[in-house]
This record gives structure tokens, sequence and C-alpha cells, in this order.
């Protein structure tokens, strides 16, 4: 068996780095639009596609450790992070593409005659698209703090030192598991022990 110990602050390590990559994707979508702007199809292409490898990215993560054998660890939670954090991921991908859908009727109807109904339409699909892109904002600024915070919270107490605890001293969040103990050796006995003569 390969020696586990140093496992837990590599994951935590990867649990941080995907958060910094939520907030990086958070910063580039804040910059793209103000209060009187949206960002144009070609910037909002860019951001869907990068949202939606981070999802993709989530669902790995939890494929390779659900599918890891390895009998020193614990990947449960491991898992929790990247499950937890899948909810407001999952909240940010739906909020970015109802804005992008609206980017994309803005973009139809650019040149289009204008017309009292079409004002109103534009103004309908503007206003719609800012508050997705502020909804999913938060939802990335959500995701990031979760898997932060649940990254914290995983326990990396050695493998040696885990087998010197009681049961109950065991940390709950500890991705590793308690070495098997070798059961306490007791004096052998014969199925048949003759009585000495001098007994009889």
């Amino acid at each position: 068996m390969t020696d586990p110990t140093g496992r837990a602050d590599l994951e935590k390590d990867e649990i941080h780095a995907m958060a910094w990559e939520f907030e990086q994707l958070r910063s580039k979508i804040v910059r793209s639009y103000t209060q009187t702007s949206l960002p144009d199809l070609v910037t909002a292409s860019h951001h869907l596609g990068a949202l939606t490898g981070l999802v993709r990215n989530l669902s790995d993560e939890v494929f390779f450790r659900a599918t890891d054998t390895e009998p020193g660890l614990d990947f449960g939670p491991i898992i929790a992070a990247y499950t937890s954090a899948s909810a407001p991921a999952g909240r940010a991908m739906n909020n970015y593409t109802e804005a992008f859908e609206q980017l994309g009727f803005l973009r139809r109807y650019a040149e289009a005659p204008a017309s009292a109904d079409l004002r109103d339409a534009r103004r309908a699909a503007f206003d719609v698209a800012q508050d997705r892109l502020d909804l999913t904002v938060d939802s990335l600024q959500d995701t990031s703090v979760t898997l932060r915070l649940t990254a914290d919270r995983i326990d990396g107490t050695p493998p040696r030192v885990l087998a010197a605890l009681s049961r109950s001293a065991h940390p709950a969040n500890s991705i590793y598991r308690v070495p098997d103990r070798l059961p306490a050796t007791e004096p052998i006995r014969l199925a048949y022990m003759p009585v000495s003569r001098h007994a009889r």
C-alpha cells in the first residue's frame, strides 16, 4: 500500500486551486458589464465556456475520488467539498445561460427598425441580462467560499497518530482510515490437553 501521509494537504490545495479558478472567472464577469452596458456575445461565449469547464471539472473530481480504491484513504470529505460546491456552481451556470439568451436577443434585433414595442423588449432584455449576471456573480462567490470552507475543515491527522487515538477521538473529517490493528496475541491452547499422571 502506498503511504498516504500528506495526501490531505494535497487534496486541500487542489480544492483551494479550484476555488481560485471560480474567483478568477467571477472577476472577469464583473469587469465585463456595468449598470449601462453588457458584455458582447464573443466575451459572453468565452465566459460561458469557462464556466461550463469549471462545472465539468467539479464532476470529474468527484468521479476520480468515487472510483479510487486506495484502502488507506476515505475520500468522503473531499467528495463532499466538491458536491457542496456543485449547487451554487449550477446556479451560476443557469443564470449565465439566461443572460446569454437575452444577449442573443439584443444582438438579433440590434439593427431592427425602431418601434415602441421593440424598445420595450430591448429594455426588458437588458434588465433581465443585468439581473442574471448579478446572480451569476453572487453564485460564483458562493461556490468559491463553499470550496474554501469545506477544504479548511478537512482533517490531516497522520495515519499513525489516528491509530493511537481512541475511536471517539477520531476526527470526523479525516481522509485517512484508521489502520487495522493486529488482534491481541493469546497463549496457544491445544484442543486436547492430557492430564499429568501425577494429577490422577
